[in-house]
């Protein structure tokens, strides 16, 4: 296996919108992340994810793998809190998970976060996801008991919250 010692990280552009898409339903398929439960693999945006993240508030950081897309994450504002934005996206293919790229990712978008002016870091989760779940308690994320915001994701049951600032 190719061991990854330290992703590079570069920002979504439009001719990567197809890639990122079929990274996110692959592996939301892979973990039974269907999109008739409410899932962002549903969001109706998701072949332009480019005009989304390429808005003020927002962005979108991709990994490459053999040539290849192969993960990426974002950020993007939560309606209504505008000292909050929420960790969005975060899909790695098979390849490149336990590897520490998902903890560098992150951490490159809570680095990002703070520099657009965030004060927290939002998420929402399932207990689908086991390994997303300890990455993010690993980073210092706390568990909310209810969620905040309207994401439109209301099958992930575990909302978060971390402190940025």
């Amino acid at each position: 296996m190719n061991t990854l010692t330290k992703a590079l990280f570069r920002p979504l552009t439009a001719a990567d919108d197809s890639a990122i898409a079929a990274v996110i339903r692959e592996v939301s398929a892979e973990y039974g992340l269907t999109p008739d439960k409410g899932y962002s693999v549903a969001d109706p945006t998701l072949d332009q994810l480019s005009a989304i993240y390429g808005q003020p508030g927002y962005g979108y950081w991709l990994v490459e793998h053999n040539g290849k897309v192969a993960g990426g994450a974002g950020i993007g504002k939560v309606s209504g809190y505008p000292q909050i934005c929420e960790l969005q996206k975060m899909y790695f293919l098979a390849e490149l998970r336990g590897q520490g790229v998902g903890q560098q990712l992150a951490k490159h978008c809570i680095a990002e976060a703070k520099a657009a002016g965030y004060q927290q870091m939002y998420l929402e989760t399932t207990s689908l996801l086991p390994e997303a779940l300890r990455l993010y308690h690993k980073l210092g994320f706390k568990q909310l008991a209810a969620p905040i915001g309207n994401t439109g994701h209301d099958a992930c049951e575990i909302p978060m919250l971390l402190d940025i600032d």
